[in-house]
């Protein structure tokens, strides 16, 4: 499986207001609504709004790679240079995520489906 970018979080500080904002630009409902997560699919893509981001480093949208094998794609980003910023955690479900930073700090999320 090619690596695919079809996912990007958001951090927000609002998320009453963020997912106002989101579902008008996006034209649907939340297909995920919590306190901790809003989670959109759209136009073949997956938008989240995470209320924690900012505490968690994040500073502005992440985009999340999908792919078949998350541990090993982690460990080649490294030996390529880049820099591990969250290890490899179940989000439930089997849903592993982790991200790492390249040489200029840019933030690659990776994401492996169950």
């Amino acid at each position: 499986m090619t690596p695919a970018l079809k996912t990007v979080i958001y951090p927000v500080k609002d998320l009453g207001a963020a997912k106002t904002l989101y579902s008008t630009l996006l034209g649907v409902a939340p297909s995920m609504d919590e306190v901790y997560y809003v989670h959109f699919d759209a136009a073949h893509q997956e938008i989240g709004l995470d209320p924690n981001g900012h505490r968690k480093g994040m500073t502005g949208p992440v985009g999340y790679w999908h792919v078949e094998d998350i541990k090993d794609s982690v460990a080649q980003l490294l030996a390529a240079g880049a820099t591990e910023l969250q290890t490899v955690s179940d989000q439930g479900g089997g849903k592993l995520i982790a991200s790492v930073a390249d040489a200029d700090g840019n933030v690659i999320g990776l994401i492996q489906e169950p």
